[in-house]
């Protein structure tokens, strides 16, 4: 079988899909840490980015996107000196109507049109100006947090924004 482009999974066209006790054989997320870093410390500065548009991210671009971003604040900062945070999870169960392809294909997979699928994957929705990761970090990290999130954009399927703010935690 094929595995269909990423864009056909993009926009958020149906109702949500996520009550998975009503579904067998869910593939697992490959999301595998929400917290990393230096999570005891309250750090001042807080980077963000933010999703310009609704859509749905695969939990592979949020996998991805975390580990580029992880791996460079651990090599530019240090692991003491931040704490990085995925703040959406993957809950919208994707599905595939599965159809054959090669030779002959045409007379073969003449199913049903807008059949229901099976379950091939998990996605995260993500509202309008939704925040997708965080870093906490000193103000003296602040640039090379926002270098991080700006390389993890590129992974991700909408238009991105960063933002710098004083963190909420540290007022405290």
């Amino acid at each position: 079988m094929v595995r269909k482009p990423a864009k056909m999974y993009r926009a958020i066209s149906k109702r949500a899909y996520t009550r998975r006790e009503y579904m067998g054989g869910v593939p697992g997320s490959k999301v595998v840490q929400f917290d990393m870093g230096n999570t005891k410390e309250q750090f001042p500065v807080e980077v963000s980015i933010l999703a310009e548009e609704a859509c749905q991210i695969q939990n592979k671009a949020l996998e991805a996107a975390r580990m580029g971003v992880n791996r460079k604040l651990q090599k530019d900062i240090g692991r003491m000196n931040y704490h990085f945070k995925l703040r959406t999870f993957p809950h919208q169960v994707l599905r595939e109507n599965k159809q054959a392809t090669g030779a002959g294909a045409d007379r073969v997979s003449e199913g049903m049109r807008m059949a229901f699928g099976k379950a091939v994957g998990t996605a995260a929705r993500v509202h309008p100006q939704q925040k997708v990761f965080t870093i906490y970090t000193t103000e003296a990290y602040a640039e090379k947090a926002k270098a991080a999130l700006r390389s993890a954009g590129y992974k991700l399927p909408t238009p991105t924004r960063i933002v710098v703010e004083k963190s909420k935690s540290a007022q405290i």
